[in-house]
């Protein structure tokens, strides 16, 4: 399903990878027609094929505000929920490196995570949404409104009633994941961040990529949403809320460039390795991008979604079986198609049309393959 060469990530022809740039252009063209509607009002586009950017552009402004700097091809957008697989992919390294089993009790590594039924949760459950935990928390605006850190939702989570008996069905949810990070957390010792930034994001060359805010200030990353007019609560505590974005929620609190992304998705298409750092082993990519519950019909890997998932996949509908990706709620999508060794990240500031238009877009890169 991926790549065992070492292909690295440099400018160049559609036509010498075999892609259309008509077709690439009219992708293009579907940005930009949000934007001239302001629909949207910030997006970024990269396309890639067995290493080859093709395509690569910005559109729009970083915010709505008049005057605002033009969105660059490498701007820095909040991901939201693209954040959740690269949350999987720090848990899965302790994995490879023997410091945790996917089969183990979560209350192994989270003793107060007990009762309940909570017991008959597994690792691997928090990373495939089958672990029976709530999307959000019912206290998640109340929590958000005080500012509180995220150890305050971590205890939530592990108080928080289930909704089904543990692996009997799947249920999109963002406080797996929140567990997943704390699973890493305890185990090494380090925050989150600070862990994916060494392990993950330095030795690919990821440097615009960090779980919070990192070394960015709020003006230099793009907008959430297409209007400057905030509530107090959306200023306390809303997706362009300096306690939002740095709070480094491991559910949605990633930013990132579509470069960076794609060096991670090539990454992975590679098996593990980029510009000679085998980051993850191949068999640890290949399980994550396996699917995890294939007696409930609902497909998912561990942390990435999957081509014939049910929920959250914006990856058009003409995608190999074999693709693999992740959606976020703030309008962005980044996928990975083994089969044709194709990849695509759209970063957007609005979820229009509950993701009809990054679908689209999908298509239109999907299309322009030729051979």
């Amino acid at each position: 399903m991926y790549s065992t060469q070492d292909i690295q990530l440099t400018n160049g022809t559609s036509e010498a990878v075999g892609m259309d740039a008509t077709q690439l252009d009219q992708a293009a063209n579907l940005l930009q027609s949000e934007i001239d509607k302001q629909r949207i009002t910030s997006a970024a586009l990269l396309v890639a094929r067995s290493g080859t950017i093709v395509k690569h552009e910005g559109f729009g402004q970083l915010s709505p505000a008049p005057e605002s700097p033009h969105v660059q091809p490498d701007s820095i957008f909040l991901l939201a929920s693209i954040t959740k697989p690269v949350t999987g992919c720090a848990l899965m390294l302790l994995v490879e490196r023997g410091q945790v089993s996917l089969n183990d009790p979560v209350s192994l590594y989270i003793p107060e995570f007990k009762g309940a039924d909570r017991d008959k949760i597994r690792v691997r459950h928090l990373l495939s949404h089958t672990s029976g935990l709530p999307d959000m928390l019912p206290e998640n605006t109340e929590l958000r409104r005080a500012n509180v850190p995220l150890s305050a939702f971590v205890q939530g989570a592990c108080q928080t009633p289930l909704l089904y008996t543990p692996n009997t069905d799947f249920s999109y949810q963002s406080k797996g994941l929140l567990l997943a990070a704390e699973i890493v957390e305890r185990v090494t010792s380090q925050r989150l961040r600070d862990f994916e930034k060494k392990e993950i994001f330095d030795p690919l060359g990821m440097h615009n990529s960090a779980l919070g805010m990192g070394a960015f200030s709020l003006e230099e990353t793009v907008w959430c949403g297409t209007s400057m007019e905030q509530t107090e609560d959306e200023k306390r505590f809303g997706a362009n809320s300096l306690y939002w974005r740095d709070m480094g929620h491991p559910w949605g609190g990633m930013h990132s460039t579509t470069t960076d992304l794609a060096i991670l998705l090539q990454t992975m298409l590679n098996g593990g390795t980029y510009n000679s750092d085998q980051v993850f082993s191949p068999a640890t990519v290949q399980t994550m991008i396996t699917n995890q519950n294939p007696f409930l019909n609902a497909p998912w890997g561990l942390g990435w979604g999957l081509a014939n998932s049910l929920v959250w996949n914006d990856f058009g509908e003409i995608v190999s079986p074999t693709t693999f990706g992740h959606t976020g709620a703030t309008g962005t999508v980044a996928w990975a198609d083994p089969t044709r060794q194709l990849l695509c990240v759209i970063l957007t500031n609005n979820r229009v049309d509950n993701g009809s238009l990054l679908r689209r877009v999908s298509n239109r890169v999907c299309a322009a393959v030729k051979a």
